[in-house]
Parts: structure tokens; sequence; C-alpha cells
């Protein structure tokens, strides 16, 4: 009878007052490797909170934590829902040529689109800026400006249809410029900088026996290295500039000594990206998955000392944005880290027969062709069902991701690689295993008070707290307005 007037009891109860069942809350804990916090994680809206350990069971029970979460999570449910599935494209990849001059070893553009591929004309880059201008002008507000960041390939081999778009356009567009830096003399750096222009480097080692591993010529007999530490000298002191590190097993275990390398010469931001799987080469080049993590936090940590020290920071923008993913997710500044990806709701691709694809990573997979610029146009590409291949890949259709309680703090990157390399859109990509070590560092440095040395100063600028319960039981979840 007790059990029968138990049960009478608590169907009495309205729903969403228990944990984990019917419409209630639902908190995984996870494991973060800390002495003294796990985590607990709403999967659906990324709400998140650290535990102590010995106090797990009470948060659990319930009492304010729960009570208050409950409260919030309409809230929270709507920002993830509109960081999802409400973002309007405002950026472009525009690659302007499909050549290069190296034959780096992973990368992600057809080798012979890179040998012998389109080149744009002066006259079509100026007349695609202009149908770029007219879609922004009808889909963003006055207020902001789109971003342009000529990609490749190398942008720099058609040079001066590049500068005449930029000399054209530059009040219209927040200019960037990604190259592998063996063309970026004086005269270029003069012409970039004084228009305020983003530059991107790369540079994969410390010695050049490490960067000509996977960045080399055509014929062999050009030094990179020298050319990327001639144009970073030619840098120095410029703020808009970073340098994109691709992690291979050839200099996975360099990558402190790379962060030291790149503090010492006042890099503001570098990005050490493992390289995407998407063509069979880079598979050759890439570091396992359960080996990645281990030099990447290794770096992580070096960069922390190297800024106790100096006080002065040199950012790992992939990184940050995993924080950023937990701290404050519509704050991120890079859209591979969540689902769908960025690609063709964020960004979009442009090759150089105007080609459109739903980020550069498809360039060369003709599946994935949404259009063409020029004929046909922008809007029927960004509807195509090549591109929402993409924009409908959602965590929810995915095993393992699915079930994972840090799903929208990844998102299962990376599309081109999990269709080229698993074998579907329905697949994960190369790297689950080191997404969720770094998710793991992260929530350590949160619960030891020194995320913020990690990022950019002034990322939490206009942020606003959701969620505040900050005692010896948890810590607060927090998000932009």
């Amino acid at each position: 009878m007790a059990v029968t007037h138990a049960s009478r009891d608590a169907g009495n109860r309205p729903s969403g007052s228990h944990l984990n069942t019917g419409e209630g809350p639902t908190l995984l804990p996870l494991d973060i490797g800390h002495p003294a916090y796990m985590g607990l994680v709403d999967p659906d809206t990324a709400f998140w909170a650290l535990v102590h350990k010995d106090r797990l069971a009470d948060a659990l029970e319930g009492g304010e934590l729960l009570t208050s979460f409950h409260q919030k999570r309409a809230s929270f449910q709507e920002e993830m829902q509109t960081l999802r599935f409400g973002l309007q494209p405002s950026a472009v990849y525009f690659n302007p040529t499909d050549r290069c001059n190296l034959d780096c070893s992973y990368c992600y553009i057809p080798q012979t689109m890179r040998r012998h591929g389109t080149e744009m004309s002066r006259e079509k880059l100026l007349e695609a800026l202009r149908l770029l201008q007219g879609h922004f002008a009808k889909t963003l507000p006055p207020s902001r400006r789109p971003r342009v960041i000529f990609h490749g390939a190398e942008p720099l081999l058609n040079k001066e249809a590049l500068f005449a778009g930029i000399a054209a356009y530059n009040n219209e567009f927040d200019f960037g410029v990604q190259t592998n830096a063996t063309l970026l003399d004086g005269e270029a750096v003069d012409f970039l900088t004084s228009r305020g222009v983003s530059i991107g480097l790369s540079l994969d080692g410390i010695r050049a026996e490490t960067t000509h591993r996977t960045r080399k010529s055509w014929a062999g007999n050009l030094n990179v290295h020298a050319k990327v530490l001639e144009a970073m000298e030619r840098l120095a002191g410029y703020p808009y500039y970073s340098v994109i590190v691709t992690v291979t097993r050839e200099n996975a275990s360099e990558l402190p000594q790379m962060v030291e390398f790149l503090h010492e010469r006042q890099v503001p931001n570098c990005l050490l990206n493992m390289t995407r799987c998407t063509l069979p080469a880079a598979r050759e080049v890439r570091l396992a998955d359960e080996e990645a993590a281990t030099p990447f936090i290794a770096a992580l940590e070096r960069s922390h000392e190297l800024f106790r020290q100096s006080g002065r920071k040199l950012v790992v923008a992939n990184f940050a944005n995993i924080l950023l993913a937990i701290l404050a997710p519509t704050a991120r500044r890079l859209m591979c880290d969540i689902s769908p990806c960025g690609g063709g709701r964020a960004f979009f691709a442009l090759a150089a027969n105007g080609d459109l694809f739903p980020c550069s990573e498809f360039i060369g997979l003709d599946s994935f062709r949404g259009g063409n610029l020029f004929a046909g146009g922008l809007d029927a590409a960004l509807t195509s069902p090549a591109f929402h291949r993409v924009t409908g890949r959602t965590v929810e259709t995915i095993d393992p991701c699915r079930r994972c309680a840090i799903r929208h703090f990844c998102g299962s990157p990376c599309p081109a690689e999990a269709h080229e390399m698993n074998g579907g859109m329905d697949r994960p990509g190369a790297f689950c295993a080191f997404y969720e070590e770094q998710t793991r560092y992260a929530f350590r440095l949160i619960a030891d008070g020194i995320a913020d040395d990690f990022l950019w100063d002034g990322w939490d600028d206009g942020v606003v707290t959701l969620f505040d319960k900050v005692g010896p039981l948890v810590t607060p979840e927090v998000s932009p307005p």
C-alpha cells in the first residue's frame, strides 16, 4: 500500500519537476579530470555547471540549481536554436585563383587544380565583389560589414586583381588574406597593412627541416621557411595578423617549441589546426586521434607559462573558440565547432570560376557545388540541395554524437572529412577524442579560474550572466545577450 500511495503522489506532481525524466531538465555528469570538480551538462541547450564531487548528489537531488535552471531553460534553448539555425551568411572565402606555387602534402584542393586551375580576371573579381555587396546589402543590417577572406590555393598569385578589388571595395567589406607568405614582399605588406587587411600566414615548423616535410614548392627548390620568416619580420607589430600551424605527425612533438617561437616574435594570434582529412594525401600525415590532445595541450600549457612570465598573450584561437563555446556560445569567433557547422549558413566559398560551395573544404567535390555566382546567382546556391547537405547535417543524426553530453561544444566537425574519409554526412569527423580532451581541459581551466588567460582581452564585453549560482557547489553559465 505504501508503494501504491507513493505512485499516486508522484503522479500528481507536475511534469518537469524530476531530473532526466519526462519534461524535466537533463543534466548528465561529466568527468573533466579535475581533482575537485565534475561537470553537469544539458546536452540539448549546452547549459553546464561545475559541481564539487562530494556535493554531486545534492545537486542532482534538486534544490536551487535545478529550480533556477528550469526557470532559465527556455532562454538557453532559444539561444542555441538561434545560433544553430538562425544565422545569415556574413563572410565569404574567396579564391581568386585555383593555382598555388606550393605543393603542400595535406592541401584540400586537388593537385590538378593547384597546378593548372582557373584564375579570375580583374574584371570578374570586381564583378563578384559587386554581386556580393548587393546580396549582403539585402541580408545584413547596415551597421554590419561582411567579411571577404581571399583564400586559396595561393591568392597572391593573382595579386593585381586581388589588390584592385580591395582598393575598390575597402569601405564595403572587412578584408582578409590567407597566404603561404612566399609572395608577401614589402610592397604587398605595405598595401595590405595600410588598409587594415587581416593577414594569415602558414608555418608548420620552427626549423626549415620541419616546415619542408609538408610545405614545399613543386620543384622543391624554394626555401619556404625562410620566406615566411621574412614576412613575419615585415609584419612585426601589426595587430591584424596571425599564423596557422597545421598539425601533422611531422611536427606534433614540436608544438610547445612552436608556441615559444611565435610568442618570441610577438605573433598576436595563432591556430594549431589538426590537418583536415578531406583528401587521401592529408590522411597519410595526419596525427592519430588518440595522440592529438597530448602535444596540443602541452602547447597550451606552454603558452600560459609564457603569458604569466611576460604578461603578453599568444591566443591559440581554435582552442579559445572551444572555451567560448562553453562560456558564451554566441560569442564564438569560428563556426566549425557547432552543429550544423558554419558552411553554407554563416559563410560560403567562392571558387575562381565563380562556383559556389558551402565551405572551401568542398572545392573540388562537384556534388557539393551549389551553383555559380555569375550564372544562377547566390540566392539559388544558398538554397540548393548541395548546400542543404551541409546545413542540414546535425549532431542529432550522427552516432555517437547524438548520445554525447558535449555535442554542442564541438559540433562533430568536419562534414567534408566525414563524407570523404568516413563515408557519409551522418558520420563523425576525424578527431572525436581530440575534441573530447580539449573540452575536458577547458572545463578544468574554468574550474581553476584561469580561463581568461587563454582568451582575447575583452572577450566578455557585453556578456551577461543568464544563470548565477556561485558558491561552494557550482560555477555559473554565462552567455551574451
